[in-house]
């Protein structure tokens, strides 16, 4: 499958957690249970299908 291109919009610690999560259990397989994700695999994209393209903050 093709990947999925990602923006996240608020660079914060949510975010900051998330895109380090995917990067470290990016090679799990579909079987194995990751802390924090519900599933590996969901509707035939596995987490290593996901690709950071942007990141967006806004300052006051």
């Amino acid at each position: 499958m093709s990947k999925v291109r990602v923006a996240i919009i608020g660079v914060g610690n949510g975010a900051s957690s998330f895109v380090q999560e995917v990067e470290f259990y990016r090679n799990v397989t579909d079987n194995e249970l990751v802390p924090g994700f519900m599933h590996v695999n969901l509707g035939g994209y596995h987490l290593s299908d996901i690709e950071f393209s942007a990141a967006i903050d806004i300052d006051k």
